[in-house]
């Protein structure tokens, strides 16, 4: 496999560029760091970050559900590929 397509594959497959995966691959995972480390917070200290973990949870779930059911744009197709189309001949 080429370096180009161990970049791109998977993005493509869920209809992103590698710059839109970029962003929400580190939105999410910031997302789950931050959660984690509210975890650690309350497990010393079980007054603080009560619901934080849940909370991130819940929305990360939401995000990636909504992300997943979003239509996904087909690709640009070049006029080379396009289907014909066909005009009715002015009648005189």
């Amino acid at each position: 496999m080429d370096m180009h397509r161990l970049f791109t594959e998977h993005p493509e497959s869920i209809g992103e560029t590698y710059g839109e995966h970029l962003v929400h691959a580190s939105y999410f995972g910031s997302r789950m760091i931050v959660a984690g480390l509210a975890c650690m917070l309350h497990a010393l200290l079980p007054f603080l970050c009560v619901r934080t973990a849940s909370q991130a949870i819940e929305e990360l779930n939401a995000k990636m559900l909504a992300r997943r059911l979003a239509p996904k744009p087909h690709p640009p197709t070049s006029e080379s590929h396009s289907p014909p189309t066909y005009r009715r001949a002015r009648a005189r």
